[in-house]
């Protein structure tokens, strides 16, 4: 009998955990549009300081904004891309990047808390305690590699690093992903089952590496701002692969710094992944009878893939407005979303 309390006890506090989790994940995706959004207004170099003690206060007064946009005014943004910018054009473009920054350490508060306090209380079973400390880390990692990518458009070239940038969209994913990853089992438990056959299992697991792939070609898109060329679909200036895509040398560097190439290869695995979401569900389907919730998982992969394909387009031949491309962001995350829960499943469900 106390064995079974023990039990009931340990599974409710597993879902509290999981629930605290789910909380900061909700976070974190915010953090990811937010960090979109900051992106195509051109907001994130508005606060060329970073101060991540005492930064979290904004300008209070007139005088704190005369003296935030005059050390804007000596940026390199402001003198060769937004010289003649007024205080109220600078407070528009401000509020973007202070929201994004001010999210971030709050997500690290919502996380540290909570986590110092199960702790305390003993919900917190010990093998678990080394996968909360690598988030917490990799949170504030994240921050830093934040303040690294923003310092490359400050300097002389008032241009972020499509390296850094995808770096940091990259490790933002990895963070959501882990703790996503186990929130879900701590929620639905870690029991292994055999229900699933392994070559679905391997299938979808490389889906979902191949949907983090194609978000990371985004993060390179949205850092060439190559979304603002090549706006016709299927073709690209008339041609099915674009006549620039390998004028660069070397060989490597259009894959990464030609706007052409770094288009081309989004759209080739946003086309592969369209392809592979419809063939795995068409074959899960007609080959195997699954357990409810991989079906359930495999139907909301399907939607999310639909969805976002039309996302992706829409956002393409419309030059990119902000709305739409912030609205394709987060159905890329969504996308990963479904891909984690139906493996999770897979894995799991009897």
């Amino acid at each position: 009998m106390r064995q079974h309390d023990t039990t009931t006890a340990d599974s409710i506090h597993n879902r509290r955990i999981a629930v605290w989790l789910f909380v900061c994940c909700l976070m974190v995706y915010a953090m990811v549009i937010l960090g979109g959004v900051t992106r195509l207004t051109g907001s994130g170099l508005s606060m060329v300081e970073w101060d991540p003690i005492f930064g979290i206060l904004p300008p209070l007064d007139e005088a704190g904004w005369d003296e935030a946009f005059s050390l804007y005014q000596k940026s390199p943004e402001y003198q060769k891309i937004n010289i003649g910018m007024d205080l109220e054009g600078f407070k528009q473009i401000y509020w973007f990047e202070y929201s994004h920054r001010v999210l971030g350490r709050t997500i690290g508060t919502v996380f540290l808390l909570p986590f110092l306090f199960f702790l305390v209380k003993g919900w917190i079973h010990r093998p678990l305690i080394p996968k909360l400390l690598t988030m917490f880390v990799l949170g504030g990692l994240q921050g830093l590699l934040g303040w690294y990518m923003v310092k490359s458009g400050l300097i002389d070239n008032p241009h972020v690093s499509q390296y850094r940038l995808t770096a940091h969209l990259g490790l933002a994913i990895l963070i959501y992903t882990y703790m996503f990853y186990v929130a879900l089992g701590l929620w639905q438990g870690e029991q292994r089952s055999g229900s699933t056959p392994a070559g679905l299992r391997r299938a979808t697991t490389l889906l979902t590496g191949l949907v983090f792939i194609t978000i990371l070609s985004g993060g390179f898109v949205a850092g060439l701002k190559a979304g603002y060329a090549y706006n016709t679909f299927p073709l690209m200036d008339g041609h099915w692969i674009p006549e620039a895509v390998f004028m660069q040398t070397p060989l490597w560097r259009n894959f990464f710094e030609n706007i052409a190439t770094v288009q081309f290869d989004h759209r080739l695995l946003a086309i592969l992944v369209f392809v592979s979401v419809i063939a795995l569900w068409i074959a899960a389907r007609r080959r195997y009878s699954l357990p409810a919730t991989v079906n359930t998982g495999l139907h909301l992969m399907l939607a999310a893939v639909l969805l976002q394909f039309g996302l992706g387009i829409s956002t393409l031949l419309l030059h990119v407005p902000v709305a739409l491309a912030a609205t394709h962001q987060a159905g890329a995350l969504l996308l990963l979303t479904t891909a984690l829960y139906t493996r999770h499943r897979m894995m799991v469900a009897g």
